[in-house]
């Protein structure tokens, strides 16, 4: 635990120590908790309850789009990563491999492998989807009417990881994996695209998240991709976290899979491929890019419980009166689609209740004692401003549907003013070594384009190369490192 200063709930200030803050959120937010295999988490139902709403929103978007779901097993033989050259070069020092099937007890009574159930051949836990997937596609495509493609699956890989942050990475995590199979190169790239607005929009639109759309340098692209479009979030300690991915695959998994059709003009030709993700890294990025010293700040279209209820009272008979009053209004909510608790337990008091859900990141609070039913008033608490106001409890339901998208345009807007106060242009070397120190956040600075001199700036400094904006402006000017010219600026930053 960290010296710092610590709340009443527990919680470190994020002045003090941001990394235990953030740890501290999650534990104590009951969203997940460390599990006994190392690396690994447990997450709890609050913390799912926010993945749920996630992946139902962008799995309605991804069909939207066009994508059905399907599923491929998770365990995958290690010959197929051998087939592409750059693929198992990127994964090779994160798999988790898989060398025999059975267990048996020794003369001890203790539970060991069996050493004669050896495998003919290890199965490795995917850390990603693309080879089996694509040895799969060899069977389903053989001419241009089988095309295109557009699968998605929802599921769990496994990255060894050696340093861990729950949510943020752990060695097993849930996410969404997109793999589509197109004719020509052009539909690829319009579908890597495609996603890439997808991603941006759930971010901005869903999770109150301004994010920079980008492409990734070739060092930073994708093992075997040909081009790796992202998304760049900046949260509140100034580092980045890169908050989704699409991939222009080019040929190189259907060359790697002997994947061809018959084009039409009755040419053989290789599929054209993308493959794109997000994970549950996103609760990560939901609690660091809107979060305070109190808890958690959700925005109202991710918060499993977007509405709570607490009554203020001394006996029963003020409680059955506030209750008739609250299911009239639960039931007006709910026909909104807005989600309601009433916390009516008597096991603890209301500023307890109070506290537990400032901390848990409810966005709006109703309180309402016996005074107010006689007044025919409530009160209602904001977690985003910390505001309060009484207001009248007639048209109440539709007060509370506005307040709602207010909420959750507030927390976009400030997370975007300060992603904006802290991106800043740097013309030199020791500008920006300083600003990373003293000021960090996104620097934009100009870059000579080559590999060497990105890997020294991120060997001297840990900042990296987040992407190449989309919407770059096209400036002469030189890079920060060798004076060399360039002709636009990229977004530099250190991150998770």
């Amino acid at each position: 635990m960290s010296k710092g200063v610590v709340s009443s709930k527990g919680v470190v200030s994020k002045d003090e120590d941001y990394s235990q803050w953030y740890n501290d959120l999650v534990i104590k937010a009951d969203m997940a908790e460390y599990s006994p295999v190392k690396g690994c988490m447990i997450i709890k139902p609050y913390g799912y309850s926010i993945w749920e709403k996630m992946q139902a929103v962008l799995d309605g978007m991804f069909k939207e789009t066009g994508h059905v779901n399907a599923y491929f097993p998770m365990m995958i033989p290690k010959s197929f990563f051998s087939k592409e050259a750059s693929h198992v070069e990127g994964f090779a020092k994160e798999c988790a491999v898989v060398t025999h099937y059975r267990l048996k007890t020794d003369e001890n009574g203790q539970v060991v492998v069996d050493e004669t159930a050896k495998l003919e051949e290890e199965l490795i836990l995917r850390p990603t989807s693309e080879t089996i997937i694509w040895n799969t596609y060899k069977g389903w495509i053989q001419s241009y009417r089988d095309l295109p493609i557009l699968v998605n699956q929802w599921a769990n890989v496994v990255r060894w990881e050696m340093r861990t942050r729950l949510f943020l990475r752990t060695t097993e995590f849930l996410w969404q994996e997109g793999h589509t199979a197109h004719g020509t190169a052009d539909e690829a790239i319009a579908e890597t695209e495609q996603m890439l607005g997808v991603y941006a929009d759930f971010a901005e639109n869903w999770m109150g998240l301004p994010v920079v759309k980008g492409k990734k340098t070739p060092n930073e692209r994708f093992a075997g991709a040909l081009d790796t479009y992202c998304i760049e979030a900046l949260m509140q300690d100034g580092k980045a976290l890169q908050a989704g991915t699409s991939h222009f695959l080019g040929q190189n998994f259907a060359k790697a899979f002997d994947v061809k059709f018959t084009n039409k003009e009755n040419k053989l030709d290789y599929v054209w491929a993308t493959s794109w993700g997000v994970s549950t890294r996103l609760i990560g990025a939901l609690i660091m890019a809107h979060s305070d010293d109190a808890g958690l700040v959700l925005p109202p279209k991710l918060a499993p419980i977007q509405v709570v209820v607490v009554p203020i009272y001394k006996h029963d008979e003020e409680l059955e009166n506030i209750s008739g009053f609250v299911k009239g209004l639960t039931k007006e909510l709910k026909a909104k689609g807005i989600s309601v608790k009433f916390d009516n337990r008597d096991t603890h008091r209301p500023g307890a209740k109070f506290a537990e859900y400032e901390l848990k990141g409810v966005p709006l609070r109703v309180a309402i004692g016996s005074r107010d039913m006689q007044n025919g008033t409530v009160e209602l608490a904001r977690r985003d401003t910390k505001t309060k106001e009484t207001v009248n409890q007639e048209g109440l339901a539709t007060h509370i549907e506005g307040l709602l998208e207010e909420i959750q345009q507030n927390i976009y807007q400030k997370a975007l003013k300060f992603r904006t106060e802290n991106t800043t242009e740097v013309d030199t070397y020791d500008e920006f070594k300083r600003m990373l120190d003293e000021e960090p956040g996104f620097l934009s600075a100009h870059w000579d384009g080559t590999p060497e001199t990105e890997q020294q700036i991120k060997d001297e400094t840990k900042a990296t190369i987040r992407c190449i904006p989309l919407d770059n402006k096209q400036e002469e000017g030189k890079c920060i490192l060798t004076g060399r010219p360039s002709k636009q600026r990229v977004l530099f930053a250190r991150a998770y």
